[in-house]
């Protein structure tokens, strides 16, 4: 009895340890994967970049909530750099005006989580 409790303590514990190595390996291979869109995405030609800027509210983290939604803005085609700042609560995107516009910048955010999480508003561009 003494023998199972012991291996089923130290099962416990290598499926522990192997679930956290795990996480941390999928974490560097998604930053990876990030860093990979980033550099295989075309540049915005300067003549049709245009930057749009708004408020969201909703947003309850700065990981969870605004990182999240900066990265869905950035992984967008035509997109050049989307900077979300959790504590101000606003967003400024830098984009292709030939391939994006505003209210497909303000429809993504607001598609994110439920679709029910984040609104736009004050849209500025």
């Amino acid at each position: 009895m003494k023998n199972r409790k012991s291996f089923l303590v130290l099962a416990a514990i290598f499926l522990f340890v192997y679930w956290i190595q795990t996480d941390d390996c999928e974490k560097a291979i998604n930053s990876q994967q990030a860093s990979e869109i980033a550099t295989i995405k075309k540049a915005v030609a300067p003549e049709n970049l245009q930057t749009a800027s708004f408020e969201i509210e909703g947003m309850t983290c700065a990981v969870g909530c605004a990182r999240t939604i900066e990265k869905e803005l950035v992984a967008m085609e035509g997109i050049q750099e989307a900077t979300v700042d959790f504590d101000t609560k606003t967003a400024t995107v830098s984009f292709d005006k030939n391939l994006q516009n505003p209210e497909t910048l303000t429809k993504a955010v607001q598609a994110s989580a439920d679709g029910k999480t984040y609104k736009v508003s004050n849209l500025k561009s």
